[in-house]
């Protein structure tokens, strides 16, 4: 998931589950937040719980100007 920040320099909401499905498969959350750096800026360790994080527009754009990769893509 960091990498994919990185490279379409986005904000990544990683959400995830916790607990045990009525089918009996248990999932271990580690619900994220990533900046377009790929540094992890919040996360939820095992257990319920919620996130929050501040998405700066002005650090993505900042981002984006430093490292143009979005300018070279090839659609």
């Amino acid at each position: 998931l960091r990498a994919r920040a990185i490279e379409n320099q986005v904000y990544i909401i990683a959400p995830d589950q916790y607990g045990k499905s009525p089918k009996s498969f248990e999932t271990h959350g580690h619900s994220m937040i990533i900046d377009p750096w790929g540094t992890v800026i919040a996360e939820l360790a095992d257990g319920p719980g919620v996130i929050t994080a501040e998405i700066d527009l002005d650090y993505l754009a900042k981002v984006r100007s430093e490292l143009p990769a979005l300018k070279h893509r090839r659609l």
